[in-house]
């Protein structure tokens, strides 16, 4: 027997719509993908003052942050960023369901794990944001010095140096950071919210 059969799903009176209503937003997942470097906690965090400065309840999901806890038993293997993104994935449609707006940023690598994320929400709930910058550009910048580690040997599954990255096909926000200021690129997501009535 499966285990999954002893459990019931309870039904709760305080919906989705109702948490929507009490912070007077709509909630869903702007979710940052790109190389190591690319900028999109550095954007996400401008993106958060920006939203928090209209009222609108955020909370921001980091890669780094959630691997020193809910996801510290996990490596870099691809079953192991495959499982890191669908726990984040859970914990983003739980966020959802709050009625919080949820700021996702994880390389992401895999095509199928974002959109298995897209998946768990509706339609119009999940954001997918490109940070896109060539891995030269990132790994000028290197900002934790883990590129050069990757190409030391030091630091084996590296998303870009010996993994690879499968680009976002059609994402509903698509920003080159090495063509574009950070404010500006910050300026291109609030547009976007704005002119999608989020």
């Amino acid at each position: 027997m499966s285990q999954q059969e002893n459990i019931h799903q309870h039904p709760f009176s305080i919906t989705k719509e109702l948490r929507q209503a009490l912070h007077g937003h709509k909630s869903y997942i702007l979710w940052f993908t790109g190389l190591s470097g690319s900028g999109k906690s550095t954007i996400a965090n401008m993106v958060e003052g920006r939203m928090y400065a209209m009222g609108i309840s955020t909370y921001i999901l980091d890669g780094d942050n959630l691997r020193n806890g809910l996801n510290e038993d996990l490596g870099f293997s691809s079953d192991d960023r495959k499982e890191n993104i669908r726990r984040i994935g859970e914990v983003s449609k739980i966020f959802v369901d709050s009625g919080i707006v949820v700021l996702a940023t994880f390389i992401s690598p895999y095509a199928s794990d974002r959109e298995e994320v897209r998946k768990k929400v509706q339609q119009d709930e999940f954001i997918e944001i490109y940070v896109k910058c060539p891995v030269e550009a990132c790994e000028k910048r290197d900002p934790k010095g883990l590129y050069k580690k990757a190409r030391n040997g030091e630091i084996t599954h590296f998303t870009g140096v010996s993994d690879p990255y499968e680009e976002p096909g059609n994402p509903e926000i698509l920003i080159e950071t090495n063509h574009y200021t950070i404010e500006e690129c910050v300026q291109q997501v609030m547009k976007y919210l704005k002119d999608n009535g989020l």
